[in-house]
C-alpha cells in the first residue's frame, strides 16, 4: 500500500473500485458503518459520486448512501 495512493471517499470518482483502509471517525460513527459492512479492507463500487451531493456506494450485496462529511472520513485506495 502507497501511501500517495490513499485519499478520502469523497475524492473518489464514479465507477471506482476502492478498498476501505481505514475510518477516522469516533466510535459510535465507526460502530454504525460496521453494521452497514463497512470495514477496513472490505471493497466497494463507488456507483455515483456528484461533487455536491452524497456518495452512493456498493459494498456486500447492497448499496448505501453517505454523506459528504461522512465519506470524508473514510480512507479508501484504488484497486487495479
Amino acid at each position: 500500500m502507497k501511501k500517495e495512493s490513499i485519499i478520502t471517499l469523497s475524492k473518489a470518482a464514479s465507477g471506482q473500485q476502492v478498498k476501505l483502509i481505514s475510518i477516522d471517525a469516533g466510535r459510535g460513527l465507526t460502530h454504525r458503518l460496521a453494521e452497514l459492512g463497512l470495514t477496513p479492507g472490505v471493497e466497494l463500487s463507488v456507483v455515483q459520486a456528484d461533487r455536491s451531493g452524497p456518495v452512493l456506494v456498493s459494498v456486500r450485496g447492497s448499496r448505501i448512501a453517505l454523506g459528504r462529511g461522512m465519506a470524508h472520513k473514510l480512507k479508501i485506495e484504488p484497486i487495479g
